[in-house]
């Protein structure tokens, strides 16, 4: 069944109705999978509530729908992780969003270090590149059946990402030259764990000077493996590592 998300505010609970309102969404009804009144619907509210929903009536900016059934999500899992990802060449970044986010993800934030290729000239471009991310991530948990949508936030250099970690119960930093302690023997030592921030290097890495200034906000440098990890792969690596240790990969 097809998913859609709508903001809480277009659920009218009491009237059992939902209406979505999105342009491309509309579209997507109505043009591409020509669906007609009475077909059925998957409605999520972002916030983790799901709905069944039957199209009551739909014109060119608008499509109204009957609730039919509704019930709390189970597809996010226990924890929440933020990537913090130096931004990489081309459209890896693309890649990272869409798997990151079917793997459950809760936000990403691009990262500007020191070997950082890709130059974002002003906030304009860097607001349009963040919107095309976002519609990925969006893509991507409609695909999954997410029950949120993760956040693209707008891209900060790395001396102001590693001030970001108040809020989280660990943070990681994987590091070639770290060959001593893994996640395996961080997450013994860090149990119950909940929110969870990961930093990824560009192409290249992170410059030493950056993995010092780590280290000093509290951030802890783990060791993947003794292969060296591309950026696009190193994020959900660890992710998918975190997830299967902590949150719901691999069932129960």
């Amino acid at each position: 069944m097809n998913r859609f998300f709508v903001d809480k505010q277009n659920i009218v609970e009491d009237m059992q109705q939902i209406v979505i309102d999105d342009p491309d969404d509309v579209k997507h009804i109505q043009r591409v999978l020509r669906l007609e009144q009475g077909d059925a619907v998957e409605i999520c509210d972002g916030q983790n509530m799901e709905y069944i929903a039957e199209i009551s009536s739909m014109d060119k900016s608008v499509i109204r729908l009957n609730i039919v059934e509704k019930w709390a999500g189970s597809t996010e899992p226990p924890i929440e992780i933020t990537l913090f990802q130096g931004i990489p060449k081309a459209t890896k970044m693309d890649v990272i969003i869409q798997k990151c986010t079917e793997l459950g993800i809760s936000r990403i934030v691009p990262v500007i270090t020191e070997r950082t290729i890709v130059q974002l000239k002003d906030q304009k471009s860097e607001e349009k590149k963040v919107e095309r991310w976002q519609k990925i991530a969006d893509e991507a948990a409609k695909q999954c059946k997410r029950g949120i949508i993760p956040r693209i936030e707008l891209p900060m250099v790395f001396s102001e990402a590693i001030k970001d970690i108040q809020d989280f119960d660990l943070t990681l930093i994987p590091y070639e030259r770290e060959v001593s302690l893994g996640l395996k023997g961080v997450l013994r030592q860090q149990v119950g764990a909940t929110k969870i921030g990961i930093y990824i290097g560009p192409e290249g890495g992170f410059g030493e000077k950056e993995i010092e200034g780590a280290k000093k906000a509290g951030i802890v440098p783990v060791t993947l493996g003794p292969r060296i990890l591309r950026t696009e792969t190193a994020g959900f690596t660890a992710l998918s590592i975190l997830m299967y240790e902590l949150g719901d990969l691999g069932g129960i």
